[in-house]
């Protein structure tokens, strides 16, 4: 996987990220495909299944608000344990591990800040590599 993910354009981008290492970085081009693909940053996190469902819908108003879970289980998997790896590093400069620890002061639960920072992190790397696509 390394060998045939280190071909493409946002190889590189993706390597970059912290918490991406051998392993993680080709597993998350694969899972996510062209970056192009996507209208925005919504739709990729989407794609993942860590976005939140609709607040009401007609007479349904929902109260617990779990995420929706439709999208990639394997891309959600491999976010969790780049989540993982950031948490366990605690890097003080990085912007998910400081939005995890953020969200982990404000006493919400394991899960809870783990998906608001993947889906932190799944916002960054839309950013990038759509910027690293559009310059080669």
């Amino acid at each position: 996987m390394q060998k045939l993910a280190s071909a493409l354009p946002e190889y590189g981008t993706v390597m970059a990220l912290y918490g991406v290492g051998e392993v993680l970085g080709p597993q998350l081009i694969a899972e996510i495909g062209d970056v192009s693909r996507f209208k925005s940053k919504k739709s990729l996190i989407a794609f993942a299944g860590i976005d939140s469902p609709a607040d009401q819908s007609g007479q349904v108003d929902n109260k617990s608000k779990a995420i929706t879970k439709r999208g990639s289980a394997s891309l959600r998997k491999t976010l969790f344990q780049v989540m993982s790896v950031i948490l366990q590093n605690s890097p003080e400069d990085e912007p998910v591990y400081t939005y995890l620890d953020k969200k982990r002061s404000e006493g919400k639960p394991y899960k809870v800040y783990m998906i608001a920072a993947a889906n932190k992190f799944l916002r960054i790397y839309y950013a990038r590599t759509k910027l690293a696509l559009v310059n080669t």
